[in-house]
């Protein structure tokens, strides 16, 4: 996306007279450079990052739509990811090319196939997911077009669970247009109301990442509302489906400047997180969690986008050393932590805390944008960098300019 396509630099413009402020005024308010603030607003700067959209729009008290509009995605895949996940994206949305005569699979079949794509997701080999996902998503296909009557339920409700674990991954390597259309088709598919949310509850997290936080809000209050469970009778499963479709709510509104929303979402994820009990993984969301401590995380994420680095840093150390039930989102936490440190101009435990993720997860980490973004800000406030340091930039992408 260039620069003259996006209107970034009108909305903030826009946005700074009306609220009266000079650049020098939004810069000093928003916590960035004055030069910043200009090559923004003078079209020179390209995509804006999510979290500079909300400093600016909290700094002139509107709502981050106001400056970041849904088709500004501030991330793209580099060319090799496109490449590399290409047979996915195109087994996805059903193009498999010419048939494999391997035999006729069965709903047995894939769940199998299924189970072993969980395992591999859970533990971040997207090597083996490149080359398992191609034939799942056609098996998946090919028992639903086999089945009838009774047994078409079952297997599109297998395939459901295949293209969501499909467009999660698409998400993961920020192939982001690829995964909202198969999250799409895996809630076409979805009868079963677990299912069906957990579809929502994926497709809201790939409008977040791709900054369209209106929709992203739209579409999970919806579902919230809609499937709000019966305390006194609801499951554990049933207060997990909601209570992520809740912390969905409180991600989107706080990053889109709404505090007030994002607080009550997150006391609605707290009630389902008392009733759940524990940190579980669902059987209809096998690569989520939900429960009390991912609450806490989100909680803590909350207040560090605020840039308050305390609840970051005593949840890391509350949770240091348990056995969570999912690697993906405690990874995920332990940057908020290295983020938290870097707030506190602790660049040494940051990278400390990189390095753990990195030993934990390589091909996860070399995937997030945040560990980039934490990454540049080590680099840039350090003097001198460690071998450690040099080699976490190289891992994450880190450009050299």
């Amino acid at each position: 996306m260039t620069p003259q396509d996006t209107g970034i630099g009108d909305r903030v413009k826009s946005a700074r007279k009306r609220s009266g402020l000079t650049q020098r005024e939004l810069a000093t308010a928003s916590g960035l450079s004055k030069s910043l603030i200009g090559k923004l607003e003078q079209g020179e700067y390209g995509d804006m990052r999510l979290e500079t959209a909300r400093k600016i729009a909290a700094a002139l008290h509107v709502e981050t739509s106001a400056i970041l509009a849904h088709h500004d995605s501030p991330e793209t895949a580099p060319a090799d990811t496109v490449e590399s996940w290409e047979a996915v994206r195109r087994a996805a949305v059903g193009d498999h090319g010419p048939d494999i005569p391997d035999g006729e699979p069965t709903i047995a079949s894939v769940r199998s196939a299924l189970d072993t794509a969980v395992a591999d997701v859970v533990g971040n080999r997207y090597a083996d997911l490149r080359v398992i996902l191609p034939p799942l998503l056609r098996d998946a296909d090919d028992i639903v077009a086999a089945e009838v009557n009774g047994a078409a339920t079952a297997a599109r409700s297998v395939r459901s669970e295949v293209r969501q674990l499909a467009g999660f991954m698409l998400g993961q390597v920020r192939l982001f247009d690829a995964a909202e259309t198969t999250m799409r088709l895996a809630a076409d598919d979805a009868s079963e109301p677990l299912t069906a949310m957990a579809a929502a509850d994926w497709r809201s997290w790939i409008l977040i990442r791709q900054g369209r936080l209106e929709d992203a809000l739209a579409l999970a209050s919806r579902w919230a509302e809609e499937s709000e469970p019966r305390i006194a009778r609801a499951t554990p499963e049933q207060f997990a489906a909601w209570g992520r479709l809740q912390l969905r709510i409180t991600a989107a509104a706080i990053r889109g400047n709404r505090p007030d929303e994002a607080r009550e979402a997150l006391r609605l994820a707290r009630i389902a997180a008392s009733g759940a009990g524990h940190d579980f993984i669902p059987a209809f969301n096998r690569w989520q969690v939900f429960g009390p401590a991912t609450v806490s995380m989100f909680a803590a994420q909350n207040a560090l986008i605020e840039e308050n680095a305390d609840p970051a840093l005593k949840v890391g150390a509350r949770l240091e050393g348990r056995l969570f039930p999912l690697p993906e989102t405690w990874n995920r936490f332990r940057l908020d932590v290295a983020q938290a440190h870097v707030l506190k101009r602790q660049y040494g435990e940051a990278v400390g805390v990189l390095a753990d993720v990195r030993r934990a997860a390589p091909e996860w980490l070399a995937q997030q944008r945040y560990a980039l973004d934490i990454m540049a800000r080590v680099v840039h406030r350090r003097r001198t960098l460690t071998d450690e340091m040099r080699e976490l930039a190289d891992v994450v992408g880190l450009p050299l300019s």
